[in-house]
């Protein structure tokens, strides 16, 4: 059961500083927890990342199915979400790169790993590229019924 997968794979990410070995050995992974359109309830999904030196990448492959992930789907329906990198922990709003901006990061993505060329040739889908710029505190919304000051 994927769930399963995914939690042996976060639990071996907290337990050893953002590190993961098997085939993950080397990849560059980051936690990203987002809110389900349906549900409402806060998911946790390993994922991989390219680090753009402003921002992370990431990427709506399925391994490439035919569909995008579920956390695509809450990521462009709730782009406010959270991520886990290494041992530090942050809030990030997300936005899908189209253009030269999504072709120069998934050309380097596949470079770097040739599975996510693999993945694009076994969907007829375009692989979604996701930015997740890091939301400093000063950027988050109010509290409800406080206001910022000027």
């Amino acid at each position: 059961m994927a769930t399963d997968w995914n939690k042996a794979i976060i639990e071996e990410f907290r337990a050893n500083r953002g590190k993961v070995g098997g085939r993950f050995k080397g990849v560059s992974l980051l936690l990203l927890h987002s809110v389900g359109t349906k549900s409402g309830k806060t998911r946790v999904n390993p994922l991989a990342y390219q680090d753009l030196g402003g921002g992370l990448a990431v990427f709506a492959s399925k391994g490439g199915a035919p569909t995008n992930p579920d956390w695509y789907r809450n990521l462009v329906a709730n782009p406010r979400a959270t991520v886990e990198v290494g041992t530090e922990t942050f809030d990030v709003i997300a936005r899908v790169a189209r253009g030269e901006e999504r072709q120069r990061i998934w050309a380097t993505q596949k470079q770097r790993y040739p599975a996510f060329a693999e993945y694009e040739r076994k969907t007829k889908r375009e692989i979604p590229v996701i930015i997740l710029e890091r939301i400093e505190p000063k950027e988050m919304a109010p509290a409800r019924g406080q206001h910022r000051s000027a």
